[in-house]
Protein backbone atom coordinates (compact mmCIF):
# COMPACT_ATOMS: atom_id res chain seq x y z
CA UNK A 1 0.00 0.00 0.00
CA UNK A 2 1.59 3.47 -0.64
CA UNK A 3 2.94 5.71 1.81
CA UNK A 4 0.60 8.44 0.39
CA UNK A 5 -2.53 6.41 1.50
CA UNK A 6 -3.55 8.01 4.83
CA UNK A 7 -6.78 5.95 5.24
CA UNK A 8 -8.15 1.78 4.39
CA UNK A 9 -10.93 1.35 2.27
CA UNK A 10 -12.57 -2.32 3.01
CA UNK A 11 -15.32 -2.48 0.55
CA UNK A 12 -16.05 -0.44 -2.54
CA UNK A 13 -19.81 -0.06 -0.79
CA UNK A 14 -18.97 1.26 2.50
CA UNK A 15 -19.61 5.06 3.86
CA UNK A 16 -16.64 4.84 6.18
CA UNK A 17 -12.83 4.37 5.90
CA UNK A 18 -10.44 3.84 8.64
CA UNK A 19 -7.21 5.84 9.75
CA UNK A 20 -4.00 4.39 9.02
CA UNK A 21 -2.34 7.19 11.20
CA UNK A 22 -3.68 9.68 13.14
CA UNK A 23 -5.08 12.57 10.60
CA UNK A 24 -5.30 15.98 11.41
CA UNK A 25 -8.50 18.59 10.63
CA UNK A 26 -9.14 19.73 7.04
CA UNK A 27 -6.84 17.10 5.55
CA UNK A 28 -7.83 15.67 2.33
CA UNK A 29 -8.16 11.92 2.21
CA UNK A 30 -6.38 10.88 -1.19
CA UNK A 31 -8.49 8.38 -3.12
CA UNK A 32 -11.48 9.34 -1.33
CA UNK A 33 -12.04 13.18 -2.59
CA UNK A 34 -13.04 14.19 1.05
CA UNK A 35 -11.50 16.58 3.46
CA UNK A 36 -11.65 15.67 7.10
CA UNK A 37 -13.46 17.85 9.42
CA UNK A 38 -12.12 16.95 13.12
CA UNK A 39 -9.02 14.98 14.02
CA UNK A 40 -9.37 11.09 13.26
CA UNK A 41 -7.37 8.57 15.46
CA UNK A 42 -5.67 6.14 13.80
CA UNK A 43 -7.45 3.59 13.75
CA UNK A 44 -10.69 5.36 13.74
CA UNK A 45 -13.64 5.81 11.02
CA UNK A 46 -13.94 8.87 9.09
CA UNK A 47 -17.28 9.11 6.93
CA UNK A 48 -16.81 9.44 3.05
CA UNK A 49 -20.40 9.72 2.37
CA UNK A 50 -23.17 12.01 4.24
CA UNK A 51 -25.29 9.18 6.48
CA UNK A 52 -28.41 9.92 7.74
CA UNK A 53 -29.69 9.68 11.14
CA UNK A 54 -30.87 5.77 11.61
CA UNK A 55 -28.86 4.85 8.34
CA UNK A 56 -26.91 1.55 8.45
CA UNK A 57 -23.04 2.68 8.86
CA UNK A 58 -21.13 -0.22 7.23
CA UNK A 59 -17.81 -1.78 6.82
CA UNK A 60 -16.38 -4.47 5.15
CA UNK A 61 -20.02 -4.17 3.75
CA UNK A 62 -21.59 -4.87 6.83
CA UNK A 63 -23.49 -2.99 9.01
CA UNK A 64 -21.69 -2.30 12.73
CA UNK A 65 -24.14 -0.09 13.72
CA UNK A 66 -26.60 3.01 13.21
CA UNK A 67 -26.36 6.70 12.83
CA UNK A 68 -27.82 8.20 16.25
CA UNK A 69 -27.73 12.03 14.34
CA UNK A 70 -27.17 12.96 10.75
CA UNK A 71 -23.19 12.69 9.99
CA UNK A 72 -21.36 14.64 7.57
CA UNK A 73 -18.42 13.77 4.68
CA UNK A 74 -15.32 13.78 6.71
CA UNK A 75 -16.67 13.59 10.45
CA UNK A 76 -15.33 11.31 12.77
CA UNK A 77 -17.86 8.33 13.24
CA UNK A 78 -17.53 6.58 16.45
CA UNK A 79 -19.68 5.87 19.73
CA UNK A 80 -20.79 9.69 19.91
CA UNK A 81 -22.62 8.92 16.68
CA UNK A 82 -23.00 5.52 16.32
CA UNK A 83 -24.75 3.23 17.98
CA UNK A 84 -26.34 -0.47 17.84
CA UNK A 85 -29.31 -1.20 16.86
CA UNK A 86 -31.68 -4.69 16.37
CA UNK A 87 -31.50 -5.73 12.95
CA UNK A 88 -32.58 -8.53 10.70
CA UNK A 89 -29.27 -11.16 10.02
CA UNK A 90 -29.86 -13.94 7.12
CA UNK A 91 -28.34 -16.66 8.38
CA UNK A 92 -28.31 -18.84 4.92
CA UNK A 93 -27.47 -22.30 5.90
CA UNK A 94 -24.46 -23.84 4.06
CA UNK A 95 -25.21 -20.85 1.41
CA UNK A 96 -21.35 -20.30 1.10
CA UNK A 97 -20.30 -23.93 1.51
CA UNK A 98 -17.08 -24.78 -1.29
CA UNK A 99 -14.82 -27.65 -1.52
CA UNK A 100 -11.59 -27.38 0.89
CA UNK A 101 -8.84 -27.68 -0.75
CA UNK A 102 -6.82 -30.44 1.41
CA UNK A 103 -3.12 -30.86 0.59
CA UNK A 104 -2.55 -34.34 -0.42
CA UNK A 105 -1.21 -36.31 2.84
CA UNK A 106 1.95 -37.22 1.14
CA UNK A 107 2.64 -33.30 0.80
CA UNK A 108 1.21 -31.98 4.11
CA UNK A 109 3.71 -30.40 6.82
CA UNK A 110 4.64 -31.85 9.79
CA UNK A 111 6.00 -30.78 13.63
CA UNK A 112 8.14 -32.42 15.94
CA UNK A 113 5.52 -33.70 18.44
CA UNK A 114 4.62 -35.86 21.66
CA UNK A 115 2.69 -38.84 20.78
CA UNK A 116 0.79 -40.44 23.92
CA UNK A 117 -0.21 -43.72 24.74
CA UNK A 118 -3.83 -42.38 23.21
CA UNK A 119 -2.65 -41.67 20.11
CA UNK A 120 -3.01 -37.84 21.11
CA UNK A 121 -0.13 -35.45 20.20
CA UNK A 122 1.17 -32.91 22.80
CA UNK A 123 3.10 -29.93 21.75
CA UNK A 124 4.67 -29.79 25.64
CA UNK A 125 5.96 -32.79 28.47
CA UNK A 126 4.53 -31.37 31.60
CA UNK A 127 3.51 -32.06 34.84
CA UNK A 128 0.13 -30.82 36.10
CA UNK A 129 -1.34 -30.36 39.27
CA UNK A 130 -4.95 -29.68 39.04
CA UNK A 131 -7.33 -28.53 41.84
CA UNK A 132 -11.00 -29.45 42.24
CA UNK A 133 -11.86 -26.70 44.56
CA UNK A 134 -10.33 -22.96 45.69
CA UNK A 135 -9.92 -25.04 48.93
CA UNK A 136 -6.98 -26.85 47.84
CA UNK A 137 -5.84 -24.20 45.37
CA UNK A 138 -2.75 -23.01 47.52
CA UNK A 139 -1.90 -26.84 48.31
CA UNK A 140 -1.47 -27.31 44.76
CA UNK A 141 0.50 -24.10 44.36
CA UNK A 142 2.75 -24.85 47.27
CA UNK A 143 3.71 -28.67 45.81
CA UNK A 144 5.09 -26.79 42.06
CA UNK A 145 6.65 -24.21 43.36
CA UNK A 146 8.40 -26.25 46.32
CA UNK A 147 9.72 -28.76 44.23
CA UNK A 148 13.34 -28.43 44.05
CA UNK A 149 14.67 -26.97 41.33
CA UNK A 150 18.04 -29.01 40.47
CA UNK A 151 15.92 -32.17 40.99
CA UNK A 152 13.67 -31.37 38.14
CA UNK A 153 16.36 -29.90 36.21
CA UNK A 154 18.03 -33.61 35.83
CA UNK A 155 14.77 -34.16 33.42
CA UNK A 156 15.77 -32.91 30.51
CA UNK A 157 12.45 -33.96 28.64
CA UNK A 158 10.01 -32.35 30.82
CA UNK A 159 8.90 -28.62 30.78
CA UNK A 160 7.74 -28.24 33.70
CA UNK A 161 5.21 -28.85 36.36
CA UNK A 162 2.67 -26.88 36.33
CA UNK A 163 -0.10 -25.66 38.99
CA UNK A 164 -3.92 -24.96 37.02
CA UNK A 165 -5.95 -23.72 39.96
CA UNK A 166 -9.29 -21.74 40.36
CA UNK A 167 -11.72 -20.16 42.91
CA UNK A 168 -14.65 -22.20 41.82
CA UNK A 169 -15.65 -26.07 42.70
CA UNK A 170 -17.77 -25.76 45.83
CA UNK A 171 -20.77 -23.35 46.67
CA UNK A 172 -22.68 -23.85 43.53
CA UNK A 173 -24.84 -26.68 42.80
CA UNK A 174 -24.22 -30.28 41.62
CA UNK A 175 -26.12 -30.01 38.47
CA UNK A 176 -26.72 -27.95 35.82
CA UNK A 177 -24.88 -25.98 33.17
CA UNK A 178 -21.63 -24.47 35.73
CA UNK A 179 -21.06 -27.50 37.38
CA UNK A 180 -21.04 -29.34 33.61
CA UNK A 181 -18.95 -26.98 32.59
CA UNK A 182 -16.43 -27.28 35.52
CA UNK A 183 -16.65 -30.92 35.12
CA UNK A 184 -15.70 -30.51 31.71
CA UNK A 185 -12.67 -28.61 31.71
CA UNK A 186 -11.11 -30.38 34.60
CA UNK A 187 -11.65 -33.67 32.44
CA UNK A 188 -10.27 -32.16 29.51
CA UNK A 189 -6.84 -30.84 31.50
CA UNK A 190 -7.12 -34.80 33.23
CA UNK A 191 -6.19 -36.05 29.36
CA UNK A 192 -5.31 -33.14 27.48
CA UNK A 193 -1.82 -34.33 25.51
CA UNK A 194 0.76 -31.46 26.98
CA UNK A 195 0.41 -33.39 30.13
CA UNK A 196 2.75 -36.62 30.90
CA UNK A 197 1.11 -36.76 34.10
CA UNK A 198 -1.47 -35.25 36.23
CA UNK A 199 -2.08 -35.31 39.86
CA UNK A 200 -6.07 -33.97 40.84
CA UNK A 201 -6.06 -32.61 44.41
CA UNK A 202 -9.48 -31.78 46.43
CA UNK A 203 -10.10 -30.62 49.53
CA UNK A 204 -12.36 -33.44 50.55
CA UNK A 205 -16.16 -31.94 51.21
CA UNK A 206 -16.16 -29.79 48.21
CA UNK A 207 -19.40 -30.18 45.50
CA UNK A 208 -17.13 -30.88 42.73
CA UNK A 209 -15.94 -34.48 44.45
CA UNK A 210 -13.30 -35.71 42.53
CA UNK A 211 -15.50 -39.39 42.65
CA UNK A 212 -18.28 -37.93 40.94
CA UNK A 213 -15.69 -36.81 38.07
CA UNK A 214 -14.03 -40.17 37.43
CA UNK A 215 -17.53 -41.46 37.16
CA UNK A 216 -18.86 -39.40 34.62
CA UNK A 217 -16.12 -39.48 32.70
CA UNK A 218 -14.78 -43.07 33.21
CA UNK A 219 -11.43 -41.99 34.00
CA UNK A 220 -9.10 -44.84 35.38
CA UNK A 221 -6.56 -43.98 37.70
CA UNK A 222 -2.94 -45.20 36.73
CA UNK A 223 0.96 -44.15 37.50
CA UNK A 224 -0.09 -40.64 35.06
CA UNK A 225 -3.12 -40.02 36.79
CA UNK A 226 -3.49 -40.05 40.22
CA UNK A 227 -5.89 -38.01 43.17
CA UNK A 228 -5.55 -36.84 46.36
CA UNK A 229 -7.42 -34.64 49.02
CA UNK A 230 -6.29 -33.06 52.30
CA UNK A 231 -8.61 -34.23 54.38
CA UNK A 232 -7.83 -37.89 53.25
CA UNK A 233 -4.03 -37.65 53.01
CA UNK A 234 -3.78 -35.65 56.64
CA UNK A 235 -3.67 -32.07 55.88
CA UNK A 236 -1.50 -29.63 54.05
CA UNK A 237 2.40 -30.73 55.03
CA UNK A 238 1.26 -34.50 54.61
CA UNK A 239 -0.05 -33.85 51.21
CA UNK A 240 2.77 -31.98 49.55
CA UNK A 241 5.22 -34.54 51.11
CA UNK A 242 3.09 -37.61 49.22
CA UNK A 243 2.55 -35.04 46.08
CA UNK A 244 6.02 -34.59 45.50
CA UNK A 245 6.43 -38.55 46.13
CA UNK A 246 3.78 -39.38 43.39
CA UNK A 247 5.29 -36.53 40.91
CA UNK A 248 8.69 -37.70 41.05
CA UNK A 249 7.22 -41.36 39.85
CA UNK A 250 5.67 -39.56 37.21
CA UNK A 251 8.68 -37.12 35.97
CA UNK A 252 10.65 -40.61 35.49
CA UNK A 253 7.96 -41.58 33.02
CA UNK A 254 7.49 -38.64 31.52
CA UNK A 255 11.53 -38.12 30.84
CA UNK A 256 11.21 -40.90 28.46
CA UNK A 257 8.96 -38.91 26.16
CA UNK A 258 10.66 -37.60 23.19
CA UNK A 259 9.97 -35.74 20.37
CA UNK A 260 8.92 -37.30 16.64
CA UNK A 261 8.01 -36.30 13.15
CA UNK A 262 3.88 -36.34 12.96
CA UNK A 263 1.60 -34.50 10.40
CA UNK A 264 0.32 -31.21 11.32
CA UNK A 265 -2.84 -32.79 10.79
CA UNK A 266 -2.41 -33.17 14.65
CA UNK A 267 -2.72 -29.43 15.37
CA UNK A 268 -6.10 -27.95 17.10
CA UNK A 269 -5.43 -24.53 17.10
CA UNK A 270 -7.27 -22.27 19.53
CA UNK A 271 -7.93 -19.04 17.79
CA UNK A 272 -7.56 -15.99 19.72
CA UNK A 273 -7.94 -12.28 20.28
CA UNK A 274 -7.88 -9.60 23.13
CA UNK A 275 -7.16 -5.42 23.68
CA UNK A 276 -8.29 -5.68 19.73
CA UNK A 277 -8.45 -2.07 17.79
CA UNK A 278 -9.46 -0.80 14.73
CA UNK A 279 -6.69 -2.44 12.76
CA UNK A 280 -7.02 -6.13 14.42
CA UNK A 281 -9.76 -6.78 11.84
CA UNK A 282 -7.81 -5.56 8.74
CA UNK A 283 -4.19 -6.77 9.73
CA UNK A 284 -3.55 -9.54 12.25
CA UNK A 285 -7.45 -11.04 12.49
CA UNK A 286 -7.32 -11.83 8.57
CA UNK A 287 -3.76 -12.97 8.48
CA UNK A 288 -4.36 -15.53 11.43
CA UNK A 289 -7.48 -16.30 9.03
CA UNK A 290 -5.44 -17.38 6.27
CA UNK A 291 -3.12 -19.84 8.69
CA UNK A 292 -6.10 -21.38 10.23
CA UNK A 293 -6.95 -22.18 6.45
CA UNK A 294 -3.63 -23.92 6.36
CA UNK A 295 -4.40 -25.59 9.35
CA UNK A 296 -7.34 -27.33 7.89
CA UNK A 297 -6.45 -27.85 4.34
CA UNK A 298 -3.39 -29.94 6.47
CA UNK A 299 -5.64 -31.52 7.85
CA UNK A 300 -5.68 -30.01 11.25
CA UNK A 301 -8.49 -28.20 13.49
CA UNK A 302 -8.91 -24.51 14.20
CA UNK A 303 -10.83 -23.54 16.84
CA UNK A 304 -13.33 -20.10 17.11
CA UNK A 305 -14.42 -19.35 20.28
CA UNK A 306 -16.03 -15.93 22.14
CA UNK A 307 -19.83 -15.99 21.05
CA UNK A 308 -20.26 -12.43 22.49
CA UNK A 309 -17.23 -11.50 19.79
CA UNK A 310 -19.21 -12.90 16.79
CA UNK A 311 -22.13 -11.63 17.83
CA UNK A 312 -23.11 -9.89 14.67
CA UNK A 313 -21.58 -11.84 12.41
CA UNK A 314 -22.55 -15.16 12.97
CA UNK A 315 -24.90 -15.02 9.55
CA UNK A 316 -20.96 -14.72 8.13
CA UNK A 317 -20.12 -18.48 9.67
CA UNK A 318 -23.36 -20.27 9.37
CA UNK A 319 -23.79 -19.37 5.63
CA UNK A 320 -20.38 -21.97 5.92
CA UNK A 321 -21.69 -24.24 7.69
CA UNK A 322 -21.68 -27.81 6.68
CA UNK A 323 -25.13 -29.14 7.55
CA UNK A 324 -28.10 -27.02 8.42
CA UNK A 325 -27.78 -28.98 12.21
CA UNK A 326 -24.26 -27.33 12.33
CA UNK A 327 -25.60 -23.74 11.75
CA UNK A 328 -28.88 -24.76 14.14
CA UNK A 329 -26.23 -25.06 16.92
CA UNK A 330 -24.33 -22.15 16.27
CA UNK A 331 -27.71 -19.73 16.32
CA UNK A 332 -29.05 -21.81 19.58
CA UNK A 333 -25.77 -20.45 21.17
CA UNK A 334 -26.34 -17.04 20.32
CA UNK A 335 -30.17 -17.11 21.75
CA UNK A 336 -29.00 -18.74 24.75
CA UNK A 337 -26.46 -15.77 25.37
CA UNK A 338 -29.42 -13.33 24.56
CA UNK A 339 -31.33 -14.65 26.97
CA UNK A 340 -28.37 -15.46 29.41
CA UNK A 341 -27.20 -11.41 29.39
CA UNK A 342 -30.90 -10.87 29.65
CA UNK A 343 -31.85 -12.68 33.32
CA UNK A 344 -28.12 -11.01 34.39
CA UNK A 345 -29.41 -7.48 33.59
CA UNK A 346 -26.38 -7.35 30.81
CA UNK A 347 -26.25 -6.76 27.28
CA UNK A 348 -24.44 -8.17 24.47
CA UNK A 349 -23.06 -4.69 23.29
CA UNK A 350 -21.30 -4.31 26.83
CA UNK A 351 -18.38 -5.55 24.81
CA UNK A 352 -16.29 -3.63 23.25
CA UNK A 353 -14.43 -2.34 26.01
CA UNK A 354 -12.86 0.58 26.97
CA UNK A 355 -9.54 -0.12 25.25
CA UNK A 356 -11.32 -1.28 22.04
CA UNK A 357 -13.28 1.96 21.93
CA UNK A 358 -9.98 3.68 22.77
CA UNK A 359 -8.48 1.39 19.49
CA UNK A 360 -11.38 3.01 17.11
CA UNK A 361 -13.68 -0.21 17.49
CA UNK A 362 -17.21 1.19 18.36
CA UNK A 363 -19.84 -1.20 18.67
CA UNK A 364 -19.97 -5.15 19.32
CA UNK A 365 -20.80 -5.76 15.67
CA UNK A 366 -17.88 -4.25 14.48
CA UNK A 367 -15.50 -6.02 16.92
CA UNK A 368 -17.58 -9.33 15.80
CA UNK A 369 -16.99 -8.87 12.28
CA UNK A 370 -13.17 -8.33 12.90
CA UNK A 371 -12.89 -11.06 15.09
CA UNK A 372 -15.37 -13.19 13.29
CA UNK A 373 -12.20 -12.90 10.51
CA UNK A 374 -9.71 -14.85 12.46
CA UNK A 375 -11.77 -18.19 11.41
CA UNK A 376 -10.57 -18.36 7.82
CA UNK A 377 -12.65 -19.08 5.24
CA UNK A 378 -12.93 -22.79 5.52
CA UNK A 379 -16.51 -24.69 5.81
CA UNK A 380 -17.79 -24.79 9.68
CA UNK A 381 -17.68 -28.62 10.62
CA UNK A 382 -18.94 -27.89 13.95
CA UNK A 383 -20.30 -25.94 16.78
CA UNK A 384 -19.42 -27.08 20.74
CA UNK A 385 -20.38 -26.31 24.30
CA UNK A 386 -17.59 -24.92 26.26
CA UNK A 387 -14.70 -27.11 27.37
CA UNK A 388 -16.54 -30.03 24.78
CA UNK A 389 -14.52 -32.82 23.26
CA UNK A 390 -13.68 -31.57 20.11
CA UNK A 391 -14.25 -34.84 17.36
CA UNK A 392 -14.11 -33.05 14.18
CA UNK A 393 -11.30 -31.76 12.08
CA UNK A 394 -11.80 -29.03 10.29
CA UNK A 395 -12.76 -24.79 11.48
CA UNK A 396 -15.43 -25.37 14.40
CA UNK A 397 -17.07 -22.98 16.60
CA UNK A 398 -16.67 -23.85 21.04
CA UNK A 399 -19.19 -21.32 22.74
CA UNK A 400 -17.29 -19.33 25.50
CA UNK A 401 -17.16 -15.73 26.70
CA UNK A 402 -15.04 -13.22 25.39
CA UNK A 403 -12.99 -12.87 28.36
CA UNK A 404 -9.81 -14.42 26.86
CA UNK A 405 -8.15 -16.26 29.84
CA UNK A 406 -11.86 -18.17 29.93
CA UNK A 407 -12.07 -18.26 26.88
CA UNK A 408 -8.67 -20.00 25.86
CA UNK A 409 -9.16 -22.46 29.28
CA UNK A 410 -12.01 -23.93 27.23
CA UNK A 411 -10.39 -23.93 24.09
CA UNK A 412 -7.68 -25.94 25.79
CA UNK A 413 -9.86 -28.37 27.30
CA UNK A 414 -11.87 -29.17 24.53
CA UNK A 415 -8.08 -30.27 22.81
CA UNK A 416 -6.33 -27.58 21.89
CA UNK A 417 -2.83 -28.09 21.61
CA UNK A 418 -1.49 -24.11 20.11
CA UNK A 419 -2.50 -20.92 21.25
CA UNK A 420 -2.67 -18.31 18.65
CA UNK A 421 -2.89 -14.63 19.98
CA UNK A 422 -4.05 -11.68 18.30
CA UNK A 423 -3.74 -8.28 20.14
CA UNK A 424 -3.65 -4.15 19.10
CA UNK A 425 -3.46 -2.59 22.45
CA UNK A 426 -0.74 -5.01 23.60
CA UNK A 427 -2.01 -8.05 25.74
CA UNK A 428 0.30 -9.75 27.69
CA UNK A 429 -0.99 -13.57 27.57
CA UNK A 430 0.29 -17.01 27.67
CA UNK A 431 -1.41 -20.23 29.17
CA UNK A 432 0.16 -23.46 30.13
CA UNK A 433 0.53 -26.07 29.46
CA UNK A 434 -0.18 -24.40 25.81
CA UNK A 435 2.42 -22.60 23.97
CA UNK A 436 1.07 -18.94 22.77
CA UNK A 437 1.66 -17.15 20.11
CA UNK A 438 1.39 -13.25 19.85
CA UNK A 439 0.33 -11.62 17.03
CA UNK A 440 0.22 -7.57 16.86
CA UNK A 441 -1.90 -5.92 14.72
CA UNK A 442 -0.14 -3.07 14.15
CA UNK A 443 3.56 -1.79 13.49
CA UNK A 444 3.67 1.09 16.77
CA UNK A 445 2.36 -1.59 19.45
CA UNK A 446 4.70 -4.14 18.11
CA UNK A 447 7.86 -1.74 18.12
CA UNK A 448 6.63 -0.51 21.83
CA UNK A 449 5.87 -4.24 23.10
CA UNK A 450 8.43 -6.16 20.97
CA UNK A 451 9.61 -8.58 23.80
CA UNK A 452 6.11 -9.54 24.17
CA UNK A 453 4.72 -10.14 20.19
CA UNK A 454 5.91 -12.50 18.29
CA UNK A 455 5.04 -11.42 14.82
CA UNK A 456 4.11 -8.32 13.47
CA UNK A 457 1.06 -8.24 11.85
CA UNK A 458 1.42 -4.12 10.85
CA UNK A 459 3.29 -4.78 8.00
CA UNK A 460 0.26 -5.76 6.11
CA UNK A 461 -0.48 -1.99 6.18
CA UNK A 462 2.73 -0.36 6.13
CA UNK A 463 5.45 -2.47 4.56
CA UNK A 464 2.97 -4.18 1.70
CA UNK A 465 2.72 -7.71 3.07
CA UNK A 466 -0.07 -9.74 1.89
CA UNK A 467 -2.84 -11.15 4.36
CA UNK A 468 -1.70 -14.33 2.53
CA UNK A 469 2.09 -14.35 2.83
CA UNK A 470 1.32 -13.55 6.59
CA UNK A 471 -0.48 -16.32 6.94
CA UNK A 472 1.59 -18.40 5.58
CA UNK A 473 4.38 -16.93 8.09
CA UNK A 474 2.48 -17.38 10.81
CA UNK A 475 1.82 -21.43 9.84
CA UNK A 476 5.15 -21.69 9.88
CA UNK A 477 5.74 -20.42 13.09
CA UNK A 478 2.91 -22.21 14.67
CA UNK A 479 4.71 -25.49 13.10
CA UNK A 480 8.28 -24.34 14.85
CA UNK A 481 6.05 -23.32 18.62
CA UNK A 482 4.96 -26.70 18.06
CA UNK A 483 8.04 -28.61 17.84
CA UNK A 484 9.56 -26.96 20.66
CA UNK A 485 10.46 -23.47 19.72
CA UNK A 486 9.30 -21.55 22.57
CA UNK A 487 7.27 -18.20 22.09
CA UNK A 488 7.91 -14.60 23.49
CA UNK A 489 5.06 -15.62 26.14
CA UNK A 490 6.98 -18.85 27.13
CA UNK A 491 10.06 -17.23 27.67
CA UNK A 492 8.56 -14.27 30.29
CA UNK A 493 7.35 -17.21 31.65
CA UNK A 494 3.29 -17.05 31.47
CA UNK A 495 1.28 -19.17 31.57
CA UNK A 496 0.92 -20.43 35.41
CA UNK A 497 -2.22 -18.13 36.57
CA UNK A 498 -4.24 -17.87 33.39
CA UNK A 499 -6.62 -21.23 33.94
CA UNK A 500 -9.83 -19.70 34.17
CA UNK A 501 -13.15 -22.13 34.16
CA UNK A 502 -16.02 -20.30 33.22
CA UNK A 503 -18.19 -19.74 36.15
CA UNK A 504 -22.11 -20.02 35.20
CA UNK A 505 -25.03 -19.93 37.61
CA UNK A 506 -25.35 -18.86 41.23
CA UNK A 507 -22.43 -18.91 43.87
CA UNK A 508 -24.20 -20.51 47.40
Amino acid sequence: MSETMLTVRLHGEDNVVVARLDVLPDTALPGEGVRTLARIPAGHKVAVRPIAAGEPIRKYNQIIGFASQPIAVGEHVHVQNCVMREFERDYAFGADLRPTAFVPESERARFQGFVRPSGRVGTRNFIGVLSTVNCSATVCHHIAERFPADELASFGNVDGIVALTHGTGCGMADRGDGFDALQRTLWGFARHPNFAGVLLIGLGCEVNQIDFLLEAYQIPRGPSFQTMTLQGTGGTRKTIERAQGMIREMLVEANRAERQAVAAAELSVALQCGGSDGYSGITANPALGAAADLVVRHGGTAILSETPEIYGAEHLLTRRAVSPAVGEKLVERIRWWEEYCERNGGEMNNNPSPGNKAGGLTTILEKSLGAAAKGGTTNLTGVYKYAEPIKDKGFVFMDSPGYDPCSATGQVASGGNLICFTTGRGSCFGFKPVPSIKLATNSEMYRRMEEDMDVNCGTILDGGVSVEAMGEQIFQLMLRVASGERSKSEQLGFGDHEFTPWLIGAVM
